[in-house]
């Protein structure tokens, strides 16, 4: 296991690590893309959440989850009482897969072999950030963080040990959420409010 690095220097790393994903060509995506789009928060928190890949927001302003889906995320979490500052926030594929319809760059769910590609900048990001457990958002995620497929409806809101041993919590990401039948957006709110409570227990609001 690497040596653990000082708040300080785990910072300079991880910028080091934004300019070595920004010059990625190991699979088309970064070419087509504006920029890498890597991971920022907390860098000794206990909790590390990974979502699919940016999107067209997160693409031009070089953030992660600052589009819709970010806002949602935003939400559930103060709703349990945290905010992203206290958590890492990341995503399995770290460039903006997209087909264009008209003008708009429509998002597009990378392919396995992409995600494969990009595996090693995750593990980076998680060696230098260290956190005691992960949440994966989605099936992109949770394939790549556990190296198998799977099956989120079934296996939400359990734990999932990854193949170092280090607890995985799976869930929906809130995109699906967004894409989901109206009708049932509250109740689909709710379960995954108590999923994410598995790893960030509702606290307290001041």
């Amino acid at each position: 296991m690497p040596t653990r690095l000082s708040v300080a220097r785990t910072r300079e790393a991880l910028l080091e690590l934004k300019k070595a994903t920004d010059r990625c060509r190991e699979c088309p995506l970064g070419a087509r893309a504006t920029q890498a789009v890597c991971g920022e928060g907390r860098v000794r928190s206990a909790i590390m959440v990974v979502g699919e890949q940016p999107g067209d927001k997160e693409d031009v302003q070089g953030r992660p989850f600052v589009g819709p889906a970010g806002k949602l995320l935003d939400r559930a979490l103060d709703e349990l009482g945290w905010t992203r500052e206290e958590l890492y926030v990341t995503n399995a594929v770290k460039h903006f897969k997209y087909e264009l319809r008209g003008k708009r760059r429509m998002h597009k769910t990378p392919a396995q072999r992409e995600a494969e590609a990009c595996h090693h900048w995750l593990q980076d990001e998680i060696d230098l950030v260290r956190p005691p457990a992960l949440v994966a958002l989605g099936a992109t995620a949770a394939r790549v963080l556990l190296g198998r497929q799977v099956a989120v409806t079934k296996e939400r809101g359990r734990w999932h040990g990854d193949p170092s041993g280090r607890p995985v919590l799976v869930t929906l990401h809130p995109s699906a959420l967004l894409r989901g039948d109206p009708r049932q957006r509250d109740e689909a709110w709710q379960a995954w409010l108590k999923d994410l409570g598995i790893a960030l227990p509702r606290k307290a609001k001041d």
